[in-house]
């Protein structure tokens, strides 16, 4: 038997909010195979759904802008959240965002290679920012979306930039319904559009999980079908954003919610400010004891 790490088990609790025995004895009984660990609490009733924003650190903005029917989205990120409010900081976010539109560049590559109006390239740009402003900033990620004449787009910064929103609704001109989908994608954090996005794998995933789940709750297997077939529907609403109860009127979805303005969700992006990016890793004993001083 695999002896387990705490540094397994403390991840583990942080994906799952499960206690410490029961992430060991996950682990235990998968041979440290984090994500089986992960199936092994849900399907015992022990932990949800594993969130995807585990420990976010990176400090920046993110900024959406559109002009005519092209728009972007885009993650500039800084060292401290001091310098991300910098009115410095903030121009060149504006900046970047008008020449990604002129531009279109491809990716983040061609985009440093791109020039500016004043023959400096976005890369030469960035350098002399880092030397003006004292802190590293990458332009990490941007998304160019388009539209026809008679769709919308949504744009919608949270709490000033540490969440934006860009969405794409197909048939109605309504810039207001659009940025209210936005602002309810914001708040919950939907994975796909509809439940045409889902891969097959992961519904398939979803099932066999839901179906271990029942059985460990000691269901007859005849209706253990029948149980899995409202959580799945249930499992759908919470990732597919047509399909949830909207947050300003939660008697209709947001799809019921855009038909009445005649549209259709078609797109989304949702960027959170430094999701996915790895924090410098303090001493986890020493992050406990500050948090407690902290208090």
């Amino acid at each position: 038997m695999m002896a387990i790490s705490a540094k397994l088990v403390k991840e583990l609790r942080e994906k799952t909010g499960a206690g410490m025995m029961d992430c060991k004895k996950a682990l235990t009984e998968t041979d440290g195979d984090i994500d089986k660990a992960v199936d092994f609490l849900r399907e015992n009733g022990i932990a949800k759904a594993a969130k995807k924003a585990d420990r976010i650190a990176a400090e920046g903005t993110t900024f959406v802008a559109s002009n005519g029917n092209d728009a972007v989205i885009l993650e500039l990120n800084s060292e401290t959240d001091f310098v991300a409010r910098n009115e410095g900081f903030q121009n060149l976010v504006k900046e970047m965002a008008d020449h990604i539109l002129e531009v279109k560049p491809a990716n983040v590559e061609e985009l440093s290679a791109s020039k500016l109006a004043n023959g400096q390239t976005v890369d030469e740009k960035m350098n002399e920012s880092i030397s003006t402003i004292g802190e590293k900033l990458t332009l990490r990620r941007f998304t160019l979306k388009t539209k026809t004449d008679n769709d919308s787009f949504g744009e919608y910064l949270h709490m000033g930039g540490r969440i934006g929103v860009l969405t794409v609704v197909e048939g109605s001109t309504n810039v207001e319904a659009a940025k209210d989908v936005a602002m309810h994608i914001a708040a919950l954090n939907p994975k796909f559009v509809s439940r045409d996005q889902v891969s097959e794998e992961e519904l398939a995933h979803e099932k066999e999980v839901l179906k271990q789940q029942a059985l460990n709750e000691g269901k007859p297997e005849n209706i253990v079908e029948k149980m899995v077939e409202g959580r799945m529907r249930k499992y759908l609403e919470e990732i597919c954003a047509v399909d949830q109860a909207f947050v300003k009127n939660p008697d209709q979805t947001v799809a019921e919610f855009l038909k009445t303005e005649g549209g259709v969700l078609v797109d989304f992006v949702r960027y959170e400010v430094g999701e996915g990016i790895e924090k410098r890793s303090d001493n986890f004993a020493d992050e406990v004891k500050g948090q407690m001083k902290g208090n």
